[in-house]
């Protein structure tokens, strides 16, 4: 009879091994779950946007002080951000993981207090698939009805915006600021890779990096036709040293996304989608064919 009882306590284990999940984060770090998490804490505004994309935000627990899409997130308890994490206040939450940036603070803290965590971080448009993708296996979504689907929606609407735009429009040559510095969204950026499906040339080569922090003097050079700023913080624009001298500055050929569209524009998610069709309306307005 011990045996029969140790023979199905074995058979039991045997069927929680087959079920266990396993994850291997953006770190190369190896995660197993006994199941799927049901309680998330999410450090990184376009993780949180993901979960909820996939239709999860109900597992959500805690998010960092910036994510704020949609609008049931900001009911949540606010953990600090990816450089002052509230590691008491997560803790407290008892998650099942947390989600961070792979620059994270909180991650090896966190870890020696037996909390799980996965770091995931997109920074192009293949990284937003891929992600969206282990989010899927994470939250046990099969891809058809969940990561896959949602990233064809996605490219779909991105070509969409591209066709939108008049040939003119398309000539463009851009330069895209992301914040004070300046701080530029260069060829090798998600923000780099949507204005190359939209057809218009970047003026901040991949060579110099993602997001390069340039001299002032390198963008009156490249004498862009239109500029792009993502202001969330709502900075005063004070013009830059030469700036009066750019072509796009003389014709006032300037889009400034307010606090509201500068998180869309500047998040590598699901909303990429709608900063394709901001960024093309932009385009549009100072570049193309219509009314300015």
């Amino acid at each position: 009879m011990k045996r029969i009882a140790l023979g199905m306590l074995l058979c039991f284990a045997a069927m929680g091994t087959v079920h266990a999940l396993q994850l291997t984060d953006d770190r190369g770090v190896t995660i197993t779950f006994a199941q799927t998490p049901q309680r998330i804490v999410s450090m990184l505004p376009s993780l949180t946007e993901s979960v909820c994309a996939l239709e999860q935000c109900q597992r959500l627990v805690g998010v960092d002080r910036y994510s704020n899409y949609p609008d049931s997130v900001k009911r949540l308890p606010m953990m600090g951000g990816g450089m002052d994490p509230n590691i008491e206040g997560i803790v407290a939450l008892k998650p099942d993981v947390v989600l961070v940036a792979i620059s994270s603070r909180a991650s090896n803290r966190l870890e020696s207090l037996g909390i799980k965590v996965v770091a995931l971080e997109p920074k192009n448009h293949t990284d937003v698939k891929r992600v969206l993708h282990k989010l899927g296996v994470l939250l046990d979504i099969p891809d058809e009805v969940g990561a896959d689907r949602l990233w064809r929606i996605i490219d779909s609407s991105v070509s969409a915006a591209a066709q939108s735009l008049s040939p003119r429009a398309k000539n463009a040559r851009v330069y895209f600021e992301v914040s004070r510095g300046p701080y530029a969204a260069g060829e090798s950026s998600f923000i780099g890779e949507t204005l190359k499906r939209l057809g218009v040339k970047n003026v901040v080569p991949a060579s110099l990096g993602p997001f390069p922090k340039l001299n002032p003097e390198f963008v009156v050079r490249a004498n862009p036709d239109v500029i792009m700023i993502g202001n969330r913080s709502m900075q005063a624009m004070v013009p830059y040293p030469g700036w009066n001298s750019i072509k796009a500055v003389r014709e006032q050929r300037i889009c400034v996304f307010g606090v509201v569209d500068s998180d869309v524009v500047v998040r590598p998610g699901p909303r990429m989608a709608e900063a394709a069709r901001l960024m093309a309306q932009c385009l549009e307005k100072y570049a193309g064919d219509g009314p300015r």
